[in-house]
């Protein structure tokens, strides 16, 4: 395993808009894929990026760039919501373009956890992007946010990251939801712990059903006995699977 360094970079004014870009540490290919990680935390602002920060260093371990991004989320300082944390998914993403790091910009793709999975999931979608991805990884992913808020999941956070109910904020919900944006045209992988009692497995069985009547290409793993946090562990089989699901690209 190759020691990862670590570099700080800012893609906005605000101080929740910056990424920790983790690189292999001494001899690397030219050009590293990059996987830009995305934590979860329902969207609310006392979780943050460090998250991921396992995860990270196992990827550069085995010759990624990992590309951990913050964004503005739920709280009175931070100012996240739809569009907001959004929009700095997206500009943490397309900022990857201006660096200065040996990275392969055409194998770019993205991996979040939980709300983390929900953005993942979502930037393979966007339309105008500076920097395409060339893949999705969800891990325990709310993919479906208006069936997230329908179970009330993470006390009323999703319906707080919209801005209120479906019924009444519909155009957020089809703007942020993955499930609504189908197909999304790049290769997905969901990993999902079927004891998952934050974010039941029934939102990535559905979503993959979906998905692949809109003939995109979708892995669902399945993990009969684990929860919810067994994927921020690089040394899980539920990270495993995501690995072995990478090698495509490398």
């Amino acid at each position: 395993m190759i020691r990862a360094a670590l570099q700080r970079h800012r893609y906005g004014s605000h101080r929740h808009q910056f990424g920790d870009l983790h690189l292999p540490a001494g001899d690397a290919p030219a050009r590293l894929p990059v996987a830009v990680v995305l934590h979860g935390g329902f969207w609310r602002a006392r979780f943050g990026l460090d998250l991921m920060d396992a995860v990270c260093a196992d990827l550069a371990g085995r010759g990624w760039a990992a590309w951990n991004v913050e964004y503005r989320r739920l709280g009175r300082r931070s100012g996240g919501g739809v569009p907001a944390t959004l929009d700095d998914v997206a500009a943490g993403i397309d900022h990857l373009a201006g660096l200065d790091a040996p990275l392969d910009l055409e194998r770019v793709v993205t991996v979040g956890h939980s709300a983390g999975g929900q953005l993942a999931l979502w930037a393979a979608s966007r339309a105008s992007a500076r920097v395409r991805l060339a893949g999705a990884v969800g891990q325990a992913a709310v993919s479906d946010l208006e069936r997230a808020a329908e179970l009330q999941l993470g006390g009323g956070a999703v319906e707080a990251v919209c801005g209120g109910q479906p019924a009444a904020r519909r155009e957020a919900y089809r703007a942020a939801s993955p499930a609504a944006r189908l197909p999304l045209g790049v290769p997905q992988l969901l990993v999902h712990g079927v004891a998952d009692d934050a974010v039941p497995a029934e939102l990535s069985i559905r979503y993959a059903q979906a998905a692949r009547a809109g003939r995109d290409e979708v892995t669902l793993v399945l993990r009969s006995g684990d929860g919810h946090f067994e994927h921020l562990d690089p040394d899980s089989v539920a990270w495993g699977a995501v690995v072995a699901w990478l090698e495509r690209f490398t």
